[in-house]
């Protein structure tokens, strides 16, 4: 290791410091560890590509004012919250950052990645720069990083690209604007599709409901008169006892019978229809319906006339049919309601509102929340197949923030195949470690040119207006930077697979 004070400096006559931060080569302020590093070569910093279109008496200037410190495994480098004094950069090793949230631990992807940096990274606008550090850095392997104090860093930076600075600030201040915007309006985008989607799933049931009970209304009043009819023929009340019995049975029948095809439903009906018009009951072919519904055969119609006699069969028989057909209503609105309820229960399970921000999650219950949200934005010539691995254990992790997820590329896979194709949503497990979930389409796919820039933000291959371009970026950040997972893209024509990998196991904090 070499290293001599350069001529002048870059900070004043005879090469002193007149920062005024009081850090020369003989005493440094480092808020790192207590140990004392070792100054550091100008061909080490050369081959960091932050350093290595400098000259070489930048370089030494680097090398005079800053040091090489050696990490061990586990051994925290700067710690969120402690004053903001020193800009690090990776020469060897594994390091991995993390940010506390009020939302919990975000930890990013560890890396091993030479000249990654980190720490005070904003130093350069001077007294608006934060006063302590936004995140934390930790060794994950023995690590190396050359160290360098945030006033000499600011200085650097102002004094040698201060065209640089001046654009980095103005695309700073413009990027968090503009990103917090889009954001926001990406966010509300995906609220609207699936409010959307719920709000039209809601329809349909409620709007069943409301027909049934319309129609039960008229059919109540129907059998009532029948019953009335009844009455007056003057039918005992055993016979009429006998009689509610035998609807009771028929209408714990409906639902219950035999699957029949269409044609064998309507020969049923035919020969259920002749049967009542021979026993002399008129328009038997609009009872013959509900009554085959309920199992009702010629046979039946036996047994009707030896419960009531003759004389009440006809009656006996539209009431029957009447029954029948309440009972079906009623089904109808149960089948409504229960509907209703299902999709209240997966709209909860999608906006997690009831949970904790981080527990452990079955993320099928999260895939079928999901789809159940989208199912009516899903076009008729669009096929949903899902696969789940039964061996998948639960996972810790977000569960809304996991849904916004499976929102996003869900989203993107029906945009892709424009109508028509099969989206399929599978799990597996992968070394036992890491679940694995694939969101599926058979679109035309994503070009090879544009696979490394699809999860950049801002970037979109949609036409203007249509796609923000932050979707997957959001989505990688959640899979990436709050549950320490992967998200990439394998495609060909007919086949693309956006891979959601995710941890089984939480992460260290």
């Amino acid at each position: 290791m070499t290293g001599r004070e350069p001529e002048n400096g870059g900070d004043g006559e005879d090469g002193e410091d007149t920062t005024g931060d009081g850090s020369s080569p003989g005493r440094r302020p480092w808020a790192v560890g207590d140990e004392g590093g070792l100054m550091t070569s100008t061909d080490v910093l050369r081959g960091l590509f932050l350093f290595e279109k400098l000259d070489d008496e930048k370089l030494q200037w680097l090398a005079t004012y800053g040091e090489e410190r050696e990490f061990d495994a586990g051994e925290m480098i700067i710690r969120q919250g402690d004053p903001a004094e020193c800009f690090v950069v990776l020469i060897d090793g594994e390091i991995v950052m993390s940010t506390d949230t009020p939302a919990g631990l975000v930890t990013m992807t560890p890396t091993s990645q030479v000249g990654v940096y980190a720490g005070a990274t904003l130093a350069y606008l001077g007294e608006r720069a934060p006063e302590t550090y936004a995140h934390s850095l930790r060794a994950i392997k023995p690590s190396r990083l050359f160290v360098l104090p945030a006033k000499k860093y600011g200085k650097i930076l102002t004094e040698w690209f201060p065209m640089a600075v001046h654009l980095l600030d103005g695309v700073r201040l413009g990027g968090l604007a503009q990103r917090e915007l889009i954001d926001r309006r990406q966010r509300l985008t995906a609220l609207g599709t699936i409010t959307a989607g719920l709000t039209h799933e809601l329809n349909n049931p409620a709007a069943a409901a409301v027909r049934a009970v319309g129609e039960l209304r008229d059919k109540i009043k129907t059998a009532r008169r029948e019953l009335a009819d009844l009455a007056e023929s003057g039918i005992p009340p055993k016979r009429l006892r006998a009689l509610v019995d035998l609807q009771e049975s028929c209408a714990e029948s409906v639902g219950n019978v035999p699957a029949r095809t269409p044609l064998e439903t309507s020969d049923a009906e035919d020969e259920l229809g002749d049967a009542l018009e021979e026993a002399g009951i008129e328009d038997g072919w609009e009872l013959a319906s509900p009554l085959v519904s309920a199992g009702f055969g010629p046979e039946s119609l036996e047994k009707v006339r030896t419960k009531v006699g003759q004389e009440h069969l006809a009656g006996a028989v539209r009431w029957l049919s009447e029954a029948i057909e309440i009972s079906q209503m009623l089904d109808e609105v149960t089948d409504a309601t229960e509907r209703i309820t299902t999709l209240l229960a997966s709209a909860k399970q999608y906006s997690q509102m009831d949970r904790a921000p981080y527990q452990t999650i079955d993320v099928r219950e999260l895939l079928d929340s999901t789809l159940t949200m989208f199912r009516g934005k899903i076009p008729p010539g669009i096929t949903v197949a899902t696969d789940y691995a039964p061996d998948l254990p639960p996972l810790p992790g977000y569960a809304g923030e996991l849904n916004q997820v499976w929102t996003n590329l869900i989203h993107n896979a029906l945009d892709a195949m424009a109508g028509n194709g099969t989206l399929t949503v599978r799990t597996r497990l992968e070394h036992e470690t890491t679940a694995l979930i694939e969101i599926c389409d058979t679109g035309p796919g994503v070009p090879e040119h544009l696979r490394e820039r699809i999860f950049e933000p801002f970037f979109t291959t949609k036409a203007v207006g249509q796609g923000t371009g932050l979707g997957l970026d959001i989505s990688f950040r959640i899979v990436a930077g709050r549950h320490g997972g992967d998200l990439r893209v394998e495609s060909v024509p007919g086949n693309t697979r956006f891979q959601v990998r995710l941890p089984l196991t939480e992460l260290p904090t």
